[in-house]
Order: C-alpha cells, then sequence, then structure tokens
C-alpha cells in the first residue's frame, strides 16, 4: 500500500483502532479512485472501509498474497439502488413521503420508505393517500410548519423527520477525536467458541463462524452480507411485524438465510437464546434502548455467552440521550450538516450514496473479523461499536473539494459491467458484485438471497 491520500491515511487509523499489525498494511495493493462524486471525499471513505473489510479478513492467512480492489466495483456496490433489478423490474427506491421539502423557515428531510413511518408523517401532516400521491399537497403542508417543530412533532407521532442543519465543525472534532471503531472486552470467558483448527477445511477465512443479524435497512445487513461472503454462516432474525422492505432485505441477502422469531414471546425468546449458545457473532442494529428492553444489551449477552463477539451500530451513538433515537443515513446527511456542504444556493444536497451506511458496514465487518482473529490468541467477549453519526463526523473532518470531483461517476456500461444476476428462490435478482476482494482476486456470491422470513430459524447443517 502506498502512503499520503486520505484513503490510505483512514485505513490506517482504522489498522490502529483494531490493534492490528501496522506491517500488515503492505498487503494492500495502492488504492484506486473510485467515481463517487462528491465535494466531501466520500471516495476516500469508501475504499478505506472496503480495504479494511477485505484485509481484516484475510490478514490470518499468513501465505496469502496481496489484496488488490477495484474502484468500479466499489461505487457500484456503494450505488447498489442504481444497480439493482427484480425479476427484470426496478424498485421504487424511494417512496413519495421520502425526501426534502420546505418548511417555513428552512428544510426538512423525511423518511416515509417503511409504511409505518409513512403512517405517522401523513397523520401530522393531515394528508390522505390521494393527497400524498400529490408532491404540491406534501410542499403545502410541509411549508406551513416550521422545520424544528415539524421534526419534533413526527418524530413523537413515530415518524422519521429531520430539519436540515449546517455543520457544526466543533462537534464533528470532538467526535473525530474519539474512535472511528470503538473495541472493547467485555469479558474473560472463552465459552464454547471454536478455534480455527476446529473448522472445516475451506478457502474462506471465516469458514465455520456462525453470526447472528438482528439488524435492518442497510449498514447492518452490508455487514452481516460481506460476512456470509467471507464464508460465515449468517442466519438474519426479524420480528413479524413490520415487514422488511422488499428490495432492501433482497439486496442485502447474498449468503444468508432469514428467520422470524418474536422475542417478546417467551417460545422465540428461549429459541433465539438456543442459537445464541453456539454463534460466534451478533450483530446489532435496533435502537440501543429497545435492545436493553429486550435482554440484548451487549454486556448482558456477554455474561450469559462467554466468548461471544459482539457488533452494534446505531445511527446517532450510543449514551442516554440517544437510546430511542432512531435514523437513516438520510437523516444523519440531513442533521449532520452533510446536505448543506452538498447542496446548491436553492436547495440541500446529499451524497451520491447511501455512503455513511456502506463505509459503516464495511467497517464492522472489518472489525469483527480482527476480533474474532484476536479471540482465537487472547480469548473474551469482545464487542465492536459505531454509529452512522460518527462516520459522518470522520467524512467531516477529512479534506474536501470545493466542486464535486471526480467530475463523473459510473455510467451505465460500467454498472452492467459490475453486476451480476442471481437466481434462488425469491426470483432473479441482479446486484452489484461484491467490493471486498482477497488475495486471489475478485470474489463472487456464494448463494442468492431468500426471502425475507423464508427459513427455519436454526443453523446450517
Amino acid at each position: 500500500m502506498t502512503g499520503g491520500g486520505a484513503g490510505e491515511r483512514l485505513l490506517a487509523r482504522v489498522w490502529r483502532e483494531l490493534e492490528r499489525d501496522p506491517a500488515e498494511l503492505a498487503r494492500v495493493a495502492p488504492l484506486p479512485d473510485v467515481p463517487l462524486p462528491a465535494r466531501l471525499d466520500v471516495p476516500a471513505l469508501a475504499v478505506a472501509s472496503v480495504a479494511a473489510a477485505s484485509l481484516a479478513a484475510w490478514a490470518p492467512q499468513a501465505s496469502a498474497g496481496s489484496i488488490r480492489l477495484d474502484g468500479d466495483r466499489i461505487a457500484a456496490a456503494f450505488q447498489s439502488e442504481r444497480v439493482m433489478r427484480f425479476d427484470g423490474v426496478a424498485p421504487d427506491v424511494w417512496a413519495p413521503l421520502s425526501g426534502f421539502r420546505r418548511a417555513r423557515d428552512g428544510w426538512v428531510r423525511t423518511h416515509g420508505n417503511y409504511p409505518h413511518h409513512a403512517a405517522a408523517l401523513r397523520r401530522v401532516l393531515g394528508l390522505s393517500a390521494t393527497e400524498v400521491a400529490d408532491p404540491a399537497f406534501v410542499d403545502a403542508a410541509v411549508a406551513q410548519w416550521s422545520a424544528d417543530e415539524l421534526a419534533h412533532e413526527v418524530t413523537a407521532a413515530g415518524g422519521m423527520c429531520i430539519a436540515v442543519a449546517p455543520e457544526d465543525p466543533e462537534a464533528d472534532r470532538r467526535l473525530a477525536d474519539g474512535p472511528l471503531v470503538e473495541v472493547s472486552r467485555l469479558g474473560d470467558g472463552a465459552g464454547r467458541r471454536r478455534t480455527r483448527a476446529s473448522r472445516p477445511v475451506s478457502a474462506l477465512p471465516l469458514a465455520g463462524v456462525r453470526v447472528l443479524d438482528l439488524t435492518r435497512v442497510i449498514a447492518g445487513p452490508v455487514a452481516t452480507r460481506s460476512l456470509a461472503l467471507l464464508g460465515a454462516d449468517v442466519l438474519r432474525v426479524d420480528p413479524p411485524s413490520p415487514p422488511e422492505i422488499a428490495w432492501q432485505h433482497l439486496d442485502t441477502g447474498p449468503g444468508k438465510r432469514s428467520a422470524l422469531l418474536d422475542l417478546r414471546a417467551a417460545d422465540d425468546a428461549a429459541r433465539f437464546n438456543a442459537l445464541l449458545g453456539s454463534a460466534d457473532v451478533v450483530v446489532l442494529g435496533y435502537r440501543p434502548g429497545a435492545l436493553a428492553r429486550l435482554g440484548l444489551d451487549p454486556r448482558e449477552l456477554a455474561a450469559q455467552h462467554p466468548g461471544l463477539v459482539v457488533a452494534q451500530l446505531s445511527a446517532w451513538g450510543f449514551g442516554p440521550e440517544v437510546a430511542d433515537g432512531g435514523g437513516f443515513d438520510s437523516l444523519v446527511q440531513a442533521a449532520s450538516g452533510i446536505a448543506m456542504v452538498e447542496g446548491g444556493p436553492d436547495a440541500p444536497g446529499a451524497l451520491p450514496a447511501q455512503a455513511l451506511d456502506h463505509a459503516t458496514g464495511y467497517l464492522l465487518t472489518a472489525a469483527v473479523a480482527a476480533l474474532l482473529a484476536r479471540r482465537e490468541v487472547e480469548g473474551g467477549s469482545w464487542l465492536a461499536r459505531m454509529s452512522l453519526r460518527r462516520t459522518a463526523a470522520e467524512l467531516l473532518t477529512m479534506p474536501r473539494h470545493v466542486e464535486t470531483t471526480p467530475a463523473g461517476g459510473l455510467d451505465d456500461d460500467a454498472r452492467n459491467a459490475c453486476s451480476t444476476d442471481l437466481a434462488g428462490p425469491a426470483g432473479v435478482q441482479r446486484i452489484p458484485m461484491p467490493a471486498i476482494a482477497s488475495p486471489e482476486g475478485p470474489m463472487g456470491w456464494s448463494a442468492a438471497p431468500h426471502a425475507w422470513g423464508s427459513d427455519a430459524p436454526s443453523w446450517a447443517e
């Protein structure tokens, strides 16, 4: 790996936070350019996160060679919604109530992709389903509110709305002074976790590792999809309601299975606890307060299941003031100032991808792979935590450009060259090929996604 670039510096920082040998960084070939145009250095964030995931997975294999990444593949993976086709049809990625709207004294960003969030927005705005379909009705309803008042009322009603804010350099510096990937030891027990020597022989570094996936939307599912790509047995567990958005689930579903359990029901909770008893990793993406109420606080999990590696992500962080705060990449962009940086004089703007989600997902993959290797040497239970807001601070404190750079992104031909068709029980999906690479070159998906909730809550045989 060469030195001097923002991507290389960020990768080196993450490597220090994971307490890995800096000499391993030489195993990464010079980082490629990534065509994700923005004023902020999205290309560096993207390439560093994918490089960290690739290197953390393969570095323990001492005989493996160097890792060479493909910049076009990384861009296509980060912009997967522009590639996806399901049975030949492009999904409707954004619902009518998702987007920037002008309030009386500023702008808001709403998120109505999930039906229950859209219903809350409709109630507060006093809109019928017919009126929602007409942007003019929605704009007029939002314009009657101040941005902060609307955000407060929608949030109180169970919806998603954020006032678009300018960046706060002091707050970003404070966040960036702390770790991007927080790693801590939760306990000393080794439990029943298996060592690499006892796992099945396989070319994939995480073969034999069992992962429980309690995440939704993009960041967490990208992490667990990546762990499956690297050989882990990944079982995603969701509550029966609300259902996941179909295209979102399939986009992040290759190599994983999907089961439904209601952890508030005694029988399902017992079944889930049995799965935990033989899991190596659990990835948590729900609000910290909700997890605590379900008995899924990381320290409690480690106390009950010694040797567990816990990976946790949230939108806003982990303090008590944000324990019940939900959010999405687009809302964090709006609240952190990214939307103002990327916007113009007439309206806020957005990054060229849900880059906070994707980068956080790949960095969490790196943390899990690194902690699994560390557990084999030191034993113990481990926690890795990340938030989208902290990732946003990293991006906002990196060097930036006055104009959008690079000038152009992937064209349709390049996206098609970086995509593949997967046929399986959920139909035929066209999705990007993996961004993560191995020392032997590019990787490919092991299996097509399964339909949401279509599998038994058990480990693969």
